[in-house]
C-alpha cells in the first residue's frame, strides 16, 4: 500500500466517523423505546392499535408526504390530540397555514410535548414528540409567527382532531 492510497482510506474513515452522527443521530438520539413514558406498549401492541402510516410516523420517526393530511386545511375550533395516546397537544387557536403542507402550530399546550435533537439526514433539527407516549409528531423550527416565532410542523397522521 502506497502513501497516497493510505491517505485516501484514512480520509474516508475519518469522514465516515464524522458524518455518521448526522446520519444515525447517535450522539443525541430521538425519543425511543429506551425512554420512560407514562404510556408504554410493546411494538406489536402499537401495531395493533395504529394504522401502518401512524405506526411508521409515531413509532419509527417517519414523515408523511406533504399536502396529504386533511388536518392541514382544518381550521375548525377544537383540540388536536396524539393519535397514539389521546393526550391533548395543540388547540385550534394556535394553528396557522404555514404553506408547508403539514399542520402547523405556533404553541403547544403546556407540558404536552417534549423535544430532542434529531441529527438524521445530514442536518440538525429539533424533533417534537408526545410527552406522554413518546410518539414522534414532527419538528419545530424558528420561522413561525408571533407571539412565539416558532413553527411546530406536525405530521397530520400523528394527530387526531376533536371538535369543540
Amino acid at each position: 500500500m502506497d502513501k497516497r492510497h493510505f491517505l485516501q482510506i484514512s480520509a474516508v474513515l475519518v469522514g465516515t466517523a464524522f458524518f455518521s452522527r448526522y446520519v444515525t443521530g447517535s450522539s443525541e438520539p430521538m425519543a425511543s423505546a429506551d425512554t420512560k413514558f407514562e404510556v408504554t406498549k410493546a411494538e406489536e401492541e402499537w401495531k395493533s392499535i395504529l394504522t401502518p402510516e401512524q405506526f411508521q410516523v409515531l413509532r419509527k420517526h417517519g414523515t408523511e408526504r406533504p399536502h396529504t393530511s386533511p388536518l392541514d386545511k382544518n381550521y375548525e375550533p377544537g383540540t388536536y390530540v396524539c393519535a397514539g395516546c389521546g393526550q391533548p397537544l395543540f388547540i385550534s387557536d394556535t394553528k396557522y397555514n404555514s404553506g408547508t403542507g403539514w399542520p402547523s402550530f405556533f404553541k403547544p399546550i403546556d407540558g404536552a410535548i417534549a423535544t430532542t435533537v434529531d441529527r438524521s439526514f445530514f442536518m440538525t433539527r429539533t424533533e417534537v414528540h408526545c410527552s406522554r407516549c413518546g410518539g414522534h409528531l414532527g419538528h419545530v423550527f424558528n420561522d413561525g409567527p408571533k407571539p412565539t416565532g416558532l413553527r411546530y410542523c406536525m405530521n397530520g397522521v400523528s394527530l387526531k382532531f376533536e371538535p369543540a
